[in-house]
């Protein structure tokens, strides 16, 4: 049931402006500090009357289908990036016109959508599942959980064709994460080089995914931002985070 509390009609979001610009403020730093770019997960966070203050801060946003890349496109502006397990056939040529990058969670999905991709002139990814999972008690939301379809794992893409002509014209990009701090990022980033690494310095850039409590009070941000130093001037790429809460 509504009724008026004051001037304000119930229920209704209350955002703090000022709690929100600090949060904003940490992540120009990392940002700034680690040379990355942060994206804006809008699954975890899409209250667009907040887009023009976000906007200041992040270099763009992050969608899962169709709708979200619209949003993201016409609301927020700067980048668009789009990752979903599965596109319908119907949708695709929509979603390139608002999505800068595509993302694919197989080699099967970057054959047959691929082309029309680069043909937009836009870049696509392949998400990756380096097959190390990091949490307790939330399989859930674990890609790297036993039995997941999300991503491609090391047999996947070695069994998929030829690397440098079907699937080197595209990107790389990927999530493990949920809610964790960036000790669990590193061990992440260890299974992925040495599944993966032989194919990193032959890409542009690397998405590594959300899940980031960059923001939260015990988060070691130093860590991070070590980490992806350090990942830039191994492999030459550009790297994105996507945290969203």
């Amino acid at each position: 049931m509504e009724y008026w509390d004051g001037l304000l009609k119930t229920p209704y979001y209350l955002v703090d402006e000022t709690l929100l610009k600090q949060n904003l403020e940490i992540l120009r730093e990392v940002s700034g500090r680690a040379g990355c770019k942060i994206l804006l997960a809008q699954k975890a966070f899409s209250m667009f009357s907040v887009y023009p203050l976000l906007r200041e801060y992040l270099a763009g946003s992050a969608a899962s289908g169709l709708f979200e890349a619209r949003l993201g496109h016409e609301e927020f502006g700067g980048e668009t990036h789009v990752f979903s397990a599965a596109y319908r056939e119907d949708e695709f040529d929509e979603i390139l016109r608002y999505a800068d990058h595509v993302v694919f969670n197989s080699p099967s999905q970057v054959k047959k959508y691929g082309e029309r991709v680069k043909a937009a002139g836009k870049s696509a990814g392949l998400r990756l599942n380096p097959e190390c999972s990091t949490q307790e008690g939330h399989a859930i939301y674990d890609p790297c959980s036993p039995g997941s379809r999300l991503g491609t794992t090391k047999r996947n893409l070695e069994s998929a064709g030829k690397f440098e002509t079907e699937l080197l014209p595209y990107l790389d990009g990927f999530h493990t994460l949920c809610e964790q701090n960036s000790d669990a990022l590193e061990t992440t980033l260890a299974a992925l080089e040495e599944k993966f690494g032989n194919y990193l310095p032959r890409l542009k850039w690397l998405n590594l995914g959300g899940g980031h409590h960059i923001t939260r009070e015990d988060y070691d941000r130093e860590r991070l931002i070590r980490l992806i130093l350090k990942l830039r001037e191994r492999y030459g790429l550009e790297i994105y985070l996507e945290p969203g809460e």
